[in-house]
């Protein structure tokens, strides 16, 4: 028997980037790309590399643009370490495991480092095979911190909690990173939202502006940790953003909705600094009428358009700068 998990894209709506800073944020998942993981009992214990892992190209040049655009790592890294911390917190549960060997595999039609949650599709979706071929539960309000740990203790890569949640409990979710919280049960608030009627969602991104995501936080949790007041007081900005943008969200106000979202932009571009390449599709999209801002690290952009006319006007002009735009699907 195979057993198939997945683990679908997502996109920071507003309160990105204070996830990693005890702050709020309010994400959705984008359904139109996902990570499939696949496990299937073997004599050896196995993970087979993905595209990513091997070093087979047409020509220099191609491993050079290859390296270039994504880095050395593929996916295999992180399941290997995920594989590694999921025997552990089964350790620690005292859970019988299966026995038996197995090998994995994953593929992935996320577009890579553009900041829609690929790295972390990849082990939310290990999870997902590994508990079940183990028959062991995770909780929803788990399993993002056991995937975090698996990145930052595990790999040292820089992130927060917010990619995990969203791509655990799917859909749109207000998150509320509050720090006693955080600190004393590893987890904040959770609350999945479903409103009615639906924003008018786009999500536009290229795969020419790859870049690891962890690195423009570096910086940025450096001068967290040293209190910088900048710093202390954009996150406080992006908390009240979120809520705002909540309301709006629920109320069914995508004008102001779309407010809070550019003003979540002008936030990040005091605290963070930003390549004139991903600026330039805020400023595209912004050009046409749309509401914008990063959906990740950068990369690929999010906001909202108000209607079919002013859609196609997004599309066209995002394809001048090799940008490609979507309607995100969020529910099934």
């Amino acid at each position: 028997m195979v057993i198939t998990a997945f683990a679908h894209a997502r996109a920071g709506l507003v309160g990105n980037p204070s996830d990693g800073y005890f702050g709020k944020t309010l994400s959705f998942i984008v359904r139109n790309f996902r990570v499939t993981v696949r496990l299937w009992e073997s004599p050896r214990f196995e993970i087979l590399p993905s595209h990513g892992d091997l070093a087979s190209h047409d020509s220099v040049e191609a491993f050079l643009r290859d390296q270039k655009l994504f880095g050395y790592y593929g996916g295999m890294r992180l399941m290997k370490a995920t594989v590694k911390r999921f025997y552990e917190f089964s350790k620690k549960r005292s859970h019988p495991l299966n026995p038996a060997s197995f090998t994995l595999s994953f593929e992935s039609n996320i577009p890579r480092l553009v900041g829609l949650s690929g790295s972390s599709g990849i082990i939310i979706a290990t999870l997902r095979a590994l508990s079940q071929f183990h028959n062991l539960t995770i909780a929803n309000h788990e399993m993002p911190g056991l995937a975090l740990a698996i990145e930052r203790d595990e790999l040292g890569i820089t992130a927060g909690l917010q990619d995990r949640v969203i791509q655990t409990f799917e859909g749109m979710v207000y998150m509320d990173f509050e720090k006693s919280l955080v600190e004393s049960r590893g987890y904040g608030i959770y609350e999945p939202l479903q409103p009615n009627p639906m924003p008018p969602l786009y999500v536009a991104f290229d795969p020419s502006r790859a870049e690891v995501s962890d690195v423009p936080h570096r910086n940025l949790r450096e001068l967290w940790l040293k209190g910088d007041p900048t710093v202390i007081a954009a996150i406080g900005e992006l908390r009240d953003l979120t809520d705002a943008g909540k309301k709006a969200l629920l109320s069914g106000d995508f004008k102001e909705l779309g407010r809070v979202v550019d003003a979540n932009y002008a936030v990040r571009q005091k605290i963070m600094n930003i390549a004139p390449e991903n600026h330039r599709m805020v400023e595209v999209a912004r050009s046409v009428g749309c509401s914008s801002h990063f959906c990740g690290s950068g990369g690929a952009v999010c906001g909202l358009f108000t209607d079919g006319d002013q859609y196609q006007r997004l599309v066209d002009a995002m394809a001048q700068i090799d940008c490609t735009v979507i309607r995100p699907v969020i529910f099934q």
